[in-house]
């Protein structure tokens, strides 16, 4: 196999645990949007912008490179849910490190797991809501990857205004001060980028 695309998950996972270096990296290219929409989420909430999301991405990268051996999944769902458990534990790392918390805070730990959880179920039911007839192709991948990936491809204004209504849930007032837009302009933003979204949604790359 000479060339990798995202769009083979498993091959990928197979070529990678033969050990081919190309596979690996290429596999955890493919899941740089997801876990990114994640982690500016939990800063969001939690850091207020102390840290930069792409930072965490990569540092989860390192370690799941570093720990590639210890995977012992066979599909892209728990390829993933193995990557989200890296980045909750990078996230909790720092939220120790800027809080200057001593030690593991079990209940925060289980608090941060719940919000991660909570925002990927909530981009994994997203894609249904956008296609309600996906492709073969497209049904048998994970859903919240590939919502996060056409996000990525959203303008700036589009992106965040569908971050913040629908990971964030914060209410169209809300959205409208971290926008630093009136309440109109927001709501008609939303449903321009809505519509744009649906678009790439039936177009993934």
């Amino acid at each position: 196999m000479n060339s990798f695309t995202p769009f083979q998950p498993d091959e990928l996972l197979y070529q990678a645990r033969q050990g081919a270096p190309a596979a690996q990296g290429a596999l955890l290219e493919a899941y740089r949007a997801y876990l990114g929409l994640l982690a500016r989420v939990e800063i969001g909430r939690r850091l207020q912008g102390k840290v930069d999301a792409s930072d965490i991405v990569q540092e989860t990268f390192l370690e799941a490179h570093r720990n590639f051996a210890q995977f012992r999944g066979g599909c892209e769902a728990e390829f993933v849910a193995w990557l989200r458990a890296i980045l909750a534990a990078r996230i909790g790392d720092l939220v120790r490190h800027y809080l200057g918390t001593q030690g593991r805070d079990v209940a925060r730990e289980r608090r941060l797991e719940t919000d991660i959880d909570h925002s990927w179920r909530a981009l994994d039911r997203g894609l249904f809501a956008l296609q309600p007839s996906p492709s073969q192709h497209v049904a048998q991948r994970e859903q919240g990857v590939l919502v996060a990936t056409a996000l990525a491809r959203l303008p700036d204004d589009y992106r965040d205004v569908i971050v913040l209504r629908h990971l964030e849930e914060l209410t169209f007032p809300e959205v409208a001060e971290r926008m630093s837009r009136t309440v109109d302009s927001v709501q008609k933003l939303w449903v321009r980028a809505l519509a744009r979204l649906r678009q790439l949604a039936k177009d993934p790359v």
